[in-house]
């Protein structure tokens, strides 16, 4: 699956328009989780069935203006966190199980359709919405072009709406693969907060903490928003900026875990990091800022799937330990977070905390490795006759 976004151009009649739909998608999800909630043993074909119901009741008659895929697209939506609750308790996962929540009207907000309900241009640089809402037909802009595509490729087209503006993703039916040379290097990855990565190598990438270094403009901006009355177009308008601000820093984050881990990716043929429980580790109070600016859990996501992509193994182990023993004689070493040196009284060794944790971490990744048969110069048999093999990679 192959997801391209360009942002939406139009008249603010049309933006409307899409307003109308998003909030329409919007009660269509939320009345689907109350038909479940109200009726036991209800399936996803029975919330199907209930969308028809839906528009076809005269005290609702905006949701029949919405295309019908869209309106099943939404009822999957809530049959997925209706799935997801029922898995979390089949599986006793610790702590709250995700019961299913309504959804409130907030600036980032979604419609989304199937096969039907847009059409884009022959020169692929429009879409026109054609379902009752009219919003009618919008420019592309973006970078990527859609002319490399089938549009039978397109199997979902979602309309997001941020604090900057409206934008579209296609969702394609293509499986993205690249080939790249082998390394013959293999690399243990140790994240932490002093910085934000420390490999088997000894190599360390800085910590950009982008929330930290925008925390005072954020803070200023929150405070012009409160000043302002309730309801009041100044007051909309300073909510705007503030989460202009906010998106800023998200892309910010995003952007930095992408080309870090697109860049260890294409340098190793095998990687191994930390299976790191951050919802936990986020409820210390004194570190939760720090850890959730850091953004573990999206790098680990890039990760992995850059390794899918390049044909690199990836491996998760488990965190316990890797800081606490020796990396050259295996002996344990208690210290605490602030001892930032491992010095070992069994063998005399002396290391940098993260640089010892990394290699722990890649030993750990080998072995496991060993007992799952995957090769540790790369996981896909392509690798080894890569001379003769037919490049199937995807533009």
């Amino acid at each position: 699956m192959l997801v391209l976004e360009a942002k939406l151009k139009g008249k603010v009649a049309q933006f409307e328009a899409l307003d109308e739909a998003i909030r329409t998608a919007n009660f269509i999800r939320n009345s689907c989780l109350r038909y479940w909630m109200d009726n036991r043993g209800v399936t996803r074909n029975d919330l199907y069935k209930y969308c028809k119901v839906l528009a076809d009741n005269p005290d609702f008659p905006w949701a029949k203006r919405l295309n019908s895929q869209a309106r099943q697209a939404h009822a999957e939506r809530a049959w997925s966190a209706i799935a997801r609750f029922f898995d979390h308790c089949k599986k006793q996962v610790p702590g709250k199980k995700g019961y299913p929540k309504f959804k409130k009207y907030q600036t980032r907000a979604s419609v989304e359709y199937k096969a039907t309900g847009w059409k884009l241009s022959a020169d692929r640089k429009r879409i026109n919405f054609t379902d009752g809402f009219k919003a009618g037909s919008f420019k592309l802009k973006g970078t990527r072009d859609l002319n490399f595509y089938q549009v039978e490729q397109i199997s979902r087209v979602r309309v997001v709406r941020r604090s900057d503006g409206y934008y579209v993703q296609f969702v394609l039916d293509v499986e993205r693969s690249e080939r790249q040379e082998l390394t013959k290097r293999t690399v243990g990855l140790d994240v932490g907060l002093n910085y934000f990565l420390s490999d088997s190598d000894g190599n360390t990438v800085e910590n950009p903490r982008h929330l930290r270094k925008a925390e005072n403009r954020l803070k200023r901006m929150q405070r012009r928003v409160s000043k302002k009355p309730k309801g009041s177009n100044n007051r909309r308008k300073a909510v705007k900026r503030l989460g202009k601000a906010h998106l800023k820093v998200q892309r910010q984050r995003r952007d930095f875990a992408v080309k870090t881990a697109r860049y260890v990716v294409k340098s190793s043929d095998f990687v191994a990091f930390e299976d790191l429980q951050i919802r936990n580790m986020v409820k210390n109070r004194h570190l939760a800022k720090s850890i959730s600016d850091a953004a573990w859990g999206e790098f680990r996501r890039w990760i992995e799937y850059f390794g899918k992509v390049f044909g690199v193994a990836t491996v998760a182990v488990s965190p316990h330990y890797t800081s606490q023993n020796c990396s050259n004689c295996g002996e344990t070493v208690k210290k605490s977070l602030s001892t930032r040196t491992h010095v070992c009284g069994h063998c005399g060794h002396i290391q940098d905390r993260d640089h010892n944790a990394a290699i722990n971490i890649l030993r750990k990744g080998l072995s496991t490795v060993g007992h799952t048969g995957i090769h540790a110069w790369g996981e896909n048999d392509r690798y080894l006759n890569q001379a003769t093999a037919p490049d199937k990679s995807a533009r």
